[in-house]
Parts: structure tokens; sequence; C-alpha cells
């Protein structure tokens, strides 16, 4: 069936599989700030990029200024990042065709994560690893994926700090049905000790691939291709 012909679910649902495939690690790069770095990204292959909406972040994205992601649809996987945020704000941009997929980098609960599952809008739930237990409420949350990130108590993400991969590799092993994507720390010197020892859906950078924050560095971005074999 022609994509255009599938409902808004769907078609949002045909644009993350193959991100998830676990036959091939993707690659996302979160953070982005401006229309020209994200073609930039989509003219080197990325798979996928990050936008925050959390104020709080340094690298943050207006809702009123974010206009620009229309013009990636179908080109490469829109993901807006939001911490402690309204459903509605979220539902509000993914019907309006600015984003592809929700990614709830906060506080949230299984109880906050319903509206968006009620809607059809399926939705990364991130995790900061401090220990196991962390880890242990998240298959409560149904979501399409799980993103474990260093455990950043008011950060929420984007340090450039590593937690120990034998944690997360723990997780796969109990949760070998959910699609993991893998952040904290993660750069061009130990992408690939990443992908060989946890196999994850997708790798997530956010600082390995900037020259300052919000400030993107292809070079970067280039070597963790590399990394990939791609």
């Amino acid at each position: 069936m022609p994509n255009r012909l599938l409902s808004p679910s769907l078609r949002r649902m045909s644009r993350l599989a193959p991100f998830l495939d676990p036959q091939s690690v993707s690659l996302k790069v979160c953070g982005v700030t401006n229309a020209a770095d994200a073609e930039r990204l989509v003219e080197l292959g990325v798979d996928a990029i990050g936008v925050n909406f959390w104020s709080g972040s340094p690298r943050h994205v207006s809702s009123t200024d974010a206009g620009w992601l229309t013009s990636l649809e179908g080109r490469i996987l829109r993901v807006g990042v939001f911490v402690n945020a309204p459903p509605e704000l979220q539902i509000r941009l993914v019907r309006e065709g600015l984003l592809d997929l929700v990614q709830l980098h906060g506080d949230e609960t299984p109880a906050d994560a319903a509206a968006l599952r009620e809607a059809g809008i399926p939705f990364i739930k991130a995790l900061g690893v401090k220990t196991h237990a962390d880890l242990d409420r998240v298959e409560n949350f149904r979501a399409a994926a799980v993103l474990l990130d260093a455990h950043a108590p008011g950060v929420y993400g984007g340090t450039g700090e590593t937690f120990d991969w034998n944690t997360a590799l723990d997780f796969k092993s109990k949760h070998p049905q959910l699609p993991l994507i893998l952040a904290g720390g993660i750069k061009a010197e130990n992408a690939a000790s990443a992908v060989e020892m946890l196999h994850p859906s997708a790798l997530d950078v956010a600082s390995g691939a900037e020259s300052s924050p919000g400030v993107k560095d292809f070079d970067k971005v280039s070597a963790i291709l590399r990394a990939l074999n791609r």
C-alpha cells in the first residue's frame, strides 16, 4: 500500500519501523536547533534527529519556531524531546506534521503516557540509569522503544556522561522484546564498542556530535557513521 494512503498513525509507525530494526543500528542526532543543520544531517544519511522542546535545555527550540521541521517530513525521522510537558502539546505538534515521534525524557509516569497511546502516537521513554531499580517500571509505559541515558537529575540528558553498559546489557536480557536506544556519552571513539556489546536498535548522540551545545560538528557525525560502518 502506498505510504500516502495509510492512516496517520500507520504512517508514523511505518517510518519508525526501519529506525528500530535490530538488523542495523540507526543513528539519532539529538539537540538539532535549525533547518540548515537538519538538512546536512539528511545529506549525511543520519536516520533521525531529536529536537528538544524543554526550555531548560541549552539546545531548546520553541514550538513556535519549529515550523522548519515540516520540510523534513518523509526524509528523516523527526523526534520531539519533551520533559514533563503536557501531552496536548506533544499531540498537537505530531498532528500538525512537525514530528513523527515523541520522546518522554523527564519524570513522566505510565499514566502520563496514556494520552499518547490513546492518540495513536508512538513514543520513546527515556530513563536515566543509576541502578537496576531505575528500570523496573519500564514495561508499564508500553513504549515503542526505551532509551537508556546517564542519570542526570534536573538536567535530563545531554551531559556527555556514560553509565555502566552492563546495566543496559542486563536490561536487554530481561526485556528482549523492547527496542533499546543507547545514549549517554556516545561518540566516535566508543560507538563501535557500544554496538558490539549491546546490539541496540539505535545510538543517540548529542554532545558527541557537537562543538558546543546546539552547534553540530559534522566531522564528528561523519566519524560516528564510519564507526557504524555506514
